[in-house]
């Protein structure tokens, strides 16, 4: 089954570009320009999930790319164009020249309702392309306006439009110490409104990735390309293709549909996280090997500690028996992250010999899900972006509260003093739609705090 990836804002198209191109990489570099063998099939999954060809024979991407200035997505289609492996649909892209000036409200009530059906169109013309359609991938950023509010505004009206199919949306979540002075404005906005029309919300903070960078990867001088590539390889580890249950034979083709069975037993919880490892440089990774047992007793403390790389991780943290209510704040200070669900996913060398059992520990879940309900495995023999064996942890977890609860914080601050809501009730937003917004992620944030 097929996703449709929409890549909105700056932002988006570059995570966008980098995500097509590592997966387009992963395919050549292990079968050339087709299916070799027995691996006909991870091709074959694989290409139809995310790519069909012209009639020139060349492969192109699922993709709908918006930004209301033309630059980025130019130079995106030539990227993708110069890479010899892959390229993008010349007609499927969209661009003025105006910006949204990094005003969310300008994006959701302007730019978006006065470009909805051209870029509507655009998506189905692509949606026409899908044999069989699994739903939407929307990439985007919440700290400026094209990304958060016009993609805000577009998920809506793919939910209105495909009401029976999944949407993923891939949010970025801004740097602490700030892009753009009202970023917490437009962060507030786009979660709570995603919150009513997305499955899910699969959350990306730049400040971690950042430190992946610098940390693990050993790069000196981090541009947002690097951060990018980070990213794409992280989602591409959970969208190429995987076994998805104990004895399968054919790879699973419907890896939305999977991944939100699991993930999303409720509407409350939406928000997944991305834990991946290894992660380094080419350098260093010519001189280091893995095993299974190694790679996994890291990702589950990585998991309970909250500790989103490898580095760091606070092994002190372990899970509390169950705890009383009276109890709850010591919980709190060893900074326990309590899950609903998790999907483990393996790629490499020896997969059937790695063990998982330590994820299934009732203790690392919330009392009302069954941990043979709350974890998968997902298996391929096949590696992944140069790595042989890699290991990817997709979770619904506490993992988001702290830096959720700091943005809610920041942005009430700002809005009790009424600072530059001038500069967004002009484009048609009331305060009491801000008052909303805070009302539903407080509530978010106190749902999470009591698993």
């Amino acid at each position: 089954m097929s996703i449709v990836t929409v890549q909105l804002g700056q932002c988006g198209n570059q995570i966008g570009y980098e995500l097509f191109d590592v997966i387009s990489s992963d395919l050549h570099s292990k079968f050339g320009q087709s299916p070799v063998g027995k691996n006909d099939h991870y091709w074959n999954v694989c290409k139809e999930r995310f790519f069909y060809n012209e009639k020139s024979g060349d492969l192109l991407s699922r993709a709908v790319l918006v930004d209301m200035e033309p630059k980025v997505v130019s130079q995106t289609l030539s990227m993708a164009e110069y890479s010899g492996k892959w390229k993008y649909d010349l007609k499927s892209q969209f661009s003025q020249k105006q910006g949204s000036g990094n005003n969310w409200a300008n994006g959701y009530f302007v730019h978006g309702p006065k470009h909805k059906d051209a870029i509507m169109d655009l998506v189905q013309k692509q949606v026409e392309k899908c044999d069989r359609l699994c739903g939407f991938f929307t990439i985007m950023s919440m700290a400026g306006g094209t990304g958060s509010g016009m993609g805000t505004f577009l998920t809506r009206c793919l939910r209105d439009a495909y009401p029976e199919s999944l949407l993923l949306n891939q949010v970025i979540w801004p740097y602490g110490t700030g892009e753009v002075i009202v970023q917490n404005y437009n962060s507030i906005l786009t979660l709570s409104h995603l919150y009513q029309s997305s499955d899910a919300l699969l959350v990306h903070e730049n400040d971690i990735i950042h430190k992946v960078c610098s940390q693990l990867m050993n790069i000196k001088q981090i541009s947002f390309r690097d951060v990018n590539k980070v990213i794409a390889h992280q989602v591409g580890s959970i969208f190429q293709p995987a076994f998805t249950s104990e004895g399968a034979l054919q790879y699973s083709r419907n890896s939305l549909g999977d991944l939100m069975e699991c993930l999303v037993p409720h509407p409350e919880y939406k928000m997944l996280g991305l834990r991946s490892i290894p992660q380094m440089s080419e350098r260093s990774l010519a001189y280091s090997t893995f095993t299974w047992h190694g790679l996994l007793k890291h990702l589950r403390q990585m998991l309970i500690a909250n500790a989103k790389m490898e580095e760091g991780i606070n092994w002190n943290v372990q899970p509390p028996p169950r705890l009383a209510p009276e109890k709850i704040s010591m919980k709190r200070e060893l900074q326990f992250n309590t899950s609903i669900s998790n999907i483990a996913i393996l790629r490499g060398n020896d997969v059937h010999i790695a063990n998982l059992d330590g994820f299934r520990d009732p203790a690392l879940y919330t009392s009302w899900v069954s941990p043979n309900d709350a974890f998968r495995i997902w298996r391929t023999p096949q590696a992944f972006n140069k790595y042989e064996k890699s290991a990817t942890l997709i979770s619904n977890s506490q993992f988001l509260l702290k830096p959720l609860d700091n943005i809610v914080g920041k942005a009430w601050n700002m809005f009790a003093s009424k600072a530059y809501i001038h500069q967004y009730t002009k484009f048609g937003i009331e305060e009491e739609e801000f008052l909303e917004s805070f009302t539903t992620l407080e509530q978010i944030v106190k749902s999470y705090t009591n698993l």
